[in-house]
C-alpha cells in the first residue's frame, strides 16, 4: 500500500496521506514518501493547484510515537539522528517537509479533519490555505514529550497569529477545535467537508494564470522577512515579468471573450 497517494486531474494534484490505520501518523517511510511526491509535483508543470488531505479518520496524528522512544533512547532503542545537520537546503528532513509546499509554484490547500497534531499540524501550516472541519482537533503536542515543535512551526506561526497566542498554544500543548483555529489565525475557515471545499477552491485556482499565481505566491512567501523597499521592488519586477507574456495575453482575451482560459503551462515560473 502506498503511504501517500498522488493523482493529477485537470491541473489539480490530489495528495492524500494514506496510513489510515495509524491516523496517518508519520513514519520514516512516510516522510520519505511525502518528500518524493513533493518533488514529483515540483517537476510537473501541469500542476496548477494542490490539495493535501488524510485518508480515514484524521488528517495526521503527528509523528509515529515510536519515534519519541528512539529520540530518548528508551529501552535501548536506536538513537535518533541529530537535527542540526542541514541535509535539505536550509533545514533538515522534517523542516524540509513542512516547507515543501511553500516551495511549490502552485498554491497548496490543506483539508483538515479529525486531528492534526504536532508534525501533522506543521505540514498543514506549510500550505497556503487551510480548511478545517468544525470538530477537527489541532495542537502542538511536542512539549508533552519533553520536546519542541521542530518543523519550522516558529517561522510559520509568526505570519499567522499574535506571538502570545502562539506561545500559549506551544507551551501548553492545548488542543483547539476548528472554530477556534480559525478565530486565532491557525486555519483559514471552517468547512463541513474540508476536502470537497478544498477541491472547489483548487479548481478555481487552476483557471488562473500559472505565472501570476507563482509570482503572487513568491511575494507572499518573502513578505514577512522583506523590508518595504525590497518587497515593493520585487513586486514591480515580477509584474514586469508578467506583462505581455502569452499567459497574460490569454488571461485578458479569455476575460474579454467570457470563456475559460487556455494557459500554456510550459511558460510557468
Amino acid at each position: 500500500m502506498s503511504l501517500v497517494r498522488f493523482t493529477l486531474e485537470d491541473g489539480v494534484a490530489d495528495v492524500r496521506l494514506n496510513r489510515p490505520g495509524k491516523m496517518n501518523a508519520l513514519s520514516d517511510d512516510m516522510f520519505d514518501a511525502l518528500i518524493a511526491v513533493g518533488r514529483e509535483i515540483a517537476a510537473d508543470r501541469r500542476v496548477r493547484a494542490v490539495v493535501v488531505s488524510g485518508e480515514g479518520r484524521a488528517f495526521c496524528a503527528g509523528l509515529d510515537t515510536s519515534g519519541f522512544s528512539r529520540m530518548a533512547g528508551v529501552d535501548g532503542g536506536e538513537s535518533f539522528p541529530a537535527n542540526a545537520p542541514r541535509t535539505h537546503g536550509v533545514g533538515n528532513r522534517g523542516q524540509h517537509l513542512s516547507l515543501l509546499w511553500r516551495d511549490l509554484a502552485a498554491p497548496v490547500i490543506a483539508a483538515v479533519h479529525g486531528v492534526a497534531f504536532g508534525a501533522g499540524l506543521q505540514i498543514a501550516l506549510g500550505a497556503d490555505i487551510r480548511y478545517v472541519a468544525a470538530d477537527a482537533k489541532l495542537a502542538f503536542l511536542e512539549l508533552r514529550w519533553g520536546l519542541i515543535p521542530d518543523m519550522n512551526a516558529f517561522a510559520l506561526l509568526r505570519e499567522l497569529m499574535r506571538t502570545d497566542v502562539a506561545r500559549e498554544l506551544v507551551y501548553s500543548a492545548r488542543i483547539v477545535d476548528g472554530a477556534e483555529a480559525v478565530a486565532i489565525g491557525l486555519a483559514t475557515r471552517v468547512e463541513a467537508d474540508p476536502r470537497t471545499a478544498a477541491f472547489a477552491t483548487a479548481r478555481v485556482l487552476a483557471q488562473q494564470s500559472p505565472d501570476a499565481l507563482a509570482s503572487a505566491k513568491q511575494l507572499f512567501n518573502v513578505a514577512q522577512d522583506s523590508d518595504l523597499a525590497s518587497l515593493a521592488m520585487m513586486e514591480s519586477v515580477r509584474q514586469d515579468m508578467l506583462v505581455g507574456t502569452p499567459n497574460q495575453v490569454e488571461a485578458v482575451k479569455a476575460a474579454g471573450e467570457k470563456r475559460a482560459p487556455k494557459f500554456d503551462v510550459r511558460s510557468s515560473s
